[in-house]
C-alpha cells in the first residue's frame, strides 16, 4: 500500500483531538511524507495495530518509532514490531506506558525516560510581554528566545521551540542555558510560543520528566495541566528472536 492508502487505513485507530494522541496522530497522519514509513497490522484488511517509522532531528541514522500496537493480542503486537525492526537495528521510540513492558521483553533498552504530558488549560493561561524575549524562527518553525550578550556575542541563553506541530495540537520544548536558570526567561520563552499557538488555533502540550520539578513549576505556573497521560522515550535495539 501507499503511505496515503495506509494511512486512512489506520484513522479509525487514532483520536486526533485526545491530547494523549497527539504525538502518535501527528507522526502518522502529518509527518512529512518522504520521511515517513507506517507498518499496519494486518498488512490487508482492516487494521488492528501500526508502527510509524520516522526520520528526525533527533537522530539521522536511528528512526522515532511510534506506536499503536493490537493489544491485548501479545504475538501480534510482538511480529508487528519484530517486522519493522530486524535483529540488531537500533530505534528511539516514543511508546505509551502500557506498551513498556512488551518492548523491554524483545528489545535491549539502553536509555529510558519517563514523561508526564501536560496540556495548556487556555481559561487559566494570562499571556505576558517580557521585553528580552524575541521570535526567531528555525527552519521556518516558530521559536521565541532570549539573548544576553556572551564574550561580546549576543547569544541565545532561553528558548521555546516546537517538537511538532499538527492541525490540533503542538509540543513545546524549552533549553535554558544552566547559568542563567532561576531568572524567569524560561517562562517567558514558554509563554510566547503557548500564546502564539493559541493565535493559530492550536492546543499546547508540554512533555516533561515527572522527576524534573523546576520544569513542572514552570508549566504550571503557566496554567499546564497534567493530563494523566505517561509516557516513554527508550533508545533500543532489538535482540535476536
Amino acid at each position: 500500500m501507499t503511505l496515503a492508502t495506509t494511512r486512512q487505513a489506520i484513522r479509525h485507530l487514532v483520536d486526533e483531538k485526545s491530547a494523549a494522541s497527539a504525538m502518535l496522530a501527528y507522526y502518522a497522519f502529518h509527518h512529512e511524507a518522504a520521511r515517513s514509513q507506517i507498518v499496519a497490522w494486518p498488512p490487508t484488511g482492516h487494521a488492528q495495530g501500526f508502527v510509524t517509522v520516522a526520520q528526525t532531528g533527533i537522530d539521522l541514522f536511528r528512526p522515532l518509532l511510534t506506536m499503536h500496537l493490537p493489544l491485548p493480542d501479545l504475538s501480534a503486537s510482538a511480529a508487528l514490531l519484530r517486522h519493522v525492526l530486524p535483529p540488531g537495528a537500533e530505534a528511539f521510540a516514543a511508546v505509551p506506558a502500557a506498551y513498556e513492558p512488551l518492548i523491554r521483553a524483545l528489545c535491549d533498552v539502553r536509555t529510558a525516560e519517563p514523561l508526564v504530558l501536560y496540556q495548556l488549560a487556555a481559561a487559566q493561561f494570562e499571556p505576558f510581554i517580557n521585553v528580552l524575549v524575541t521570535r526567531d524562527d528555525q527552519d521556518g518553525t516558530a521559536r521565541f528566545v532570549v539573548k544576553q550578550p556572551i564574550r561580546g556575542q549576543q547569544t541565545v541563553v532561553a528558548a521555546a521551540t516546537l517538537n511538532w506541530l499538527s492541525p490540533n495540537f503542538g509540543e513545546i520544548a524549552v533549553r535554558t542555558r544552566p547559568e542563567y536558570r532561576q531568572k524567569g526567561y524560561g517562562r517567558s520563552v514558554v509563554a510566547s510560543l503557548a500564546h502564539y499557538l493559541l493565535e493559530i488555533g492550536r492546543v499546547p502540550l508540554y512533555v516533561v520528566n515527572p522527576q524534573n520539578t523546576p520544569s513542572i513549576q514552570l508549566a504550571e505556573s503557566l496554567g499546564f495541566r497534567d493530563t494523566g497521560a505517561r509516557e516513554w522515550m527508550l533508545e533500543l535495539v532489538m535482540r535476536p528472536e
